[in-house]
């Protein structure tokens, strides 16, 4: 297969079921770039991506120990083993090769020379992203969207609680098995990796705490209470989970159209099936008199928003909006000249009080496109330039102008 004057094979596993929407905004960026990064949380299909898109490049995982002692020991022998470019699984393992990687890019003029991938944003690094800086395009892949799937016969609970990450679809594994081994493995794994965390026991409350809180506004302060440790430390294990892509920290719209607005960002974890097991759901029957069922289901609508966007290589232009009397949008997407304002509704119902938000925010701002992202499947144009649609189509929402 040929696609913008390259020529790659797709593995069975793309080819056969389920291809990739980034994929395409990957190629493109190997032909810009010399080098490409591939970030995401685990098991969110990047090594599966990557191979699928450069077969004839050399793979090599940096979680294998021997390859990592090479690395560490002798970089520049290292990359020297690989003058004509290779895949870097897992690179955050070895951050001393990026400024070696730095040489060798200086001296090529070769695009999509090095593929890297790795489990936390590595480039939220002042120094890796300095010495990078103009020689490398980088793109987010998380899991599954509801349009790479496109599963017809799950309801909205279903869709909740088996969440999107690729070995529940692809390998057929249980939710409740595979997430609470995933939750495990990232604590044992990636946090003593990023930061020397003595007591897992209570870290997992932390991370319980905040599975019931998605979708509400970060207050360090009253979590730390709960938890039982410092503002502070809530704050270090937040940079944590935002670095690793468990939680999306969605930022406040500070325009202030005359009144006091909150600035604290809302907390939404990028996978529903993540905050489920948390909450140690055991079904996805459960969810339905589920006390938190909205605020799951909120958090899977912005999920699938993010997504739309990553997907194609952009960030999110994502806002909420709320004012200190009780007004509040869900979310804003501020496009430049492209701005809307969404409700999201779990229910399938309409209900005339789901306008109320809206046109409240309609007369302070010059903002007309607003649309209820809900559960239900009537589309309905209302007169006051609302659009209600259902939560699947969130795609078109976002493309429509």
């Amino acid at each position: 297969m040929e696609k913008y004057g390259i020529r790659f094979h797709i593995f069975p596993y793309i080819c056969c079921m389920i291809q990739r929407k980034a994929q395409e905004k990957l190629i493109q960026l190997s032909q810009s770039f010399k080098i490409v990064a591939v970030i995401g949380p685990r098991q969110s299909g990047k090594t599966t991506l990557v191979k699928a898109t450069f077969p004839y490049k050399t793979y090599v995982s940096l979680e294998n120990l021997d390859n990592r002692a090479f690395a560490e020991e002798d970089p520049r022998g290292f990359l020297e083993t690989y003058q004509k470019g290779a895949i870097f699984d897992e690179i955050q393992r070895v951050p001393k090769l990026f400024s070696y990687l730095q040489e060798i890019l200086d001296n090529s003029t070769e695009k999509g020379l090095f593929i890297l991938t790795g489990s936390n944003n590595f480039l939220l690094q002042e120094n890796i992203s300095q010495t990078l800086a103009g020689r490398l395009g980088y793109l987010s892949l998380l899991p599954f969207s509801y349009e790479e799937l496109n599963i017809d016969d799950k309801t909205d609970n279903q869709w909740m609680f088996d969440g999107f990450y690729p070995p529940v679809y692809d390998q057929e594994i249980s939710p409740t098995d595979w997430y609470s081994n995933y939750i495990k493995t990232y604590l044992e794994r990636d946090v003593r990796q990023i930061k020397n965390i003595n007591n897992l026991l209570v870290f997992d409350k932390f991370l319980r705490i905040l599975a019931g809180r998605t979708g509400q506004e970060l207050n360090m302060t009253a979590i730390g209470n709960e938890v039982g440790v410092s503002t502070k430390t809530i704050q270090s294990w937040i940079g944590i989970l935002v670095s690793s892509f468990i939680i999306y920290l969605l930022r406040p719209y500070y325009n202030n159209y005359k009144k006091t607005i909150v600035k604290r960002p809302k907390i939404y974890f990028y996978d529903t099936g993540v905050v489920c097991s948390l909450l140690r759901i055991q079904n996805n029957e459960q969810l339905e008199n589920y006390p938190l069922r909205g605020a799951i289901f909120e958090t899977m609508v912005i999920s699938e928003t993010i997504k739309a966007y990553t997907n194609k290589g952009i960030e999110p232009p994502l806002y909420y909006w709320r004012d200190k009397t009780g007004h509040e949008v869900d979310l804003i997407i501020d496009d430049f000249d492209d701005k809307k304002a969404i409700e999201i509704k779990s229910g399938k119902t309409i209900l005339s009080e789901w306008f109320k938000k809206l046109n409240y925010w309609k007369k302070l701002t010059s903002i007309e496109k607003s649309y209820i992202i809900y559960a239900g499947n009537q589309e309905q144009n209302r007169s006051n330039l609302t659009k209600i649609t259902n939560w699947k189509k969130i795609k078109s929402v976002i493309n429509k102008q």
